[in-house]
């Protein structure tokens, strides 16, 4: 299976994530697309306001399988190797998923004051296209 992650490649933080990820996957499971990547999000049904909501994983086999904020990166960490346990035991801790979600919206909110804004969007060496957007349902 290949994934899609949609970022925003204007912020620091989400940025450094992307790229720590590139580092861990090398192009193997998933491939990027910035946020502001408008003409692909528009192939793949993604406005911008839909954006607003945080980072967004779609399973590119089936592009309906759709993750989006705290839960993609859940996601995204399940995926990594080795990152199923962490996820699953982060998860049966009562109210942890409660809290992690409150502080994703808390960060997602507040990133550019947080952690700064790019001055030029980031584009991944592994970026994703739209060539899976015909495969749609």
């Amino acid at each position: 299976m290949n994934y899609l992650v949609i970022y925003d490649g204007d912020c620091n933080l989400c940025t450094n994530l992307v790229q720590g990820l590139e580092n861990l996957d090398k192009g193997d499971r998933f491939s990027y697309i910035p946020m502001q990547d408008e003409e692909t999000l528009a192939q793949l049904e993604i406005t911008p306001q839909e954006c607003e909501g945080g980072m967004i994983l779609i399973d590119s086999d089936r592009l309906e399988r759709r993750w989006q904020g705290s839960d993609a990166a859940e996601e995204i960490g399940s995926l990594l190797p080795g990152g199923n346990l962490f996820v699953n035991a982060y998860r049966s801790l009562p109210g942890m998923k409660w809290m992690g979600d409150r502080v994703y919206e808390q960060i997602r909110d507040n990133r550019y004051q947080l952690f700064g804004k790019r001055e030029n969007t980031y584009q991944s060496a592994y970026s994703g296209n739209c060539h899976t957007c015909s495969n749609q349902p």
